[in-house]
């Protein structure tokens, strides 16, 4: 287990989403823009941990994939961004709202 799932690779995706979720609680009344930065920056990090050679080759898999995006998901919601609503302003599903920087 420890070669599918690296301590490297745990800490640092604990890490992004740490900072994803510090951002989050951070604005006040965000835009959707705002919230949508965030969510782009924490994918970007993503992108990078799950791309990065200090991890042994080891990655997101599918499980992990859609844990990340209901993570994503979860701390928008519980910080009161209605992501349904959101993703409907842009013209896409609640479950599209890391595709367009979503490498893994």
């Amino acid at each position: 287990m420890a070669e599918l799932f690296p301590e490297s690779l745990l800490k640092a995706t604990d890490d992004a989403l740490q900072a994803f979720e510090e951002d989050i609680r951070a604005l006040r009344e965000p835009s959707d823009e705002e919230v949508l930065g965030a969510v782009e920056r924490v994918v970007l990090d993503l992108n990078a941990i799950n791309e990065d050679d200090e991890h042994g080759g080891a990655g997101f898999c599918t499980d992990e994939r859609e844990q990340l995006c209901e993570c994503i998901d979860q701390t928008l919601s519980e910080h009161g961004i209605d992501v349904a609503a959101l993703a409907a302003r842009r013209g896409i599903d609640r479950a599209e709202i890391t595709d367009s920087w979503r490498d893994w």
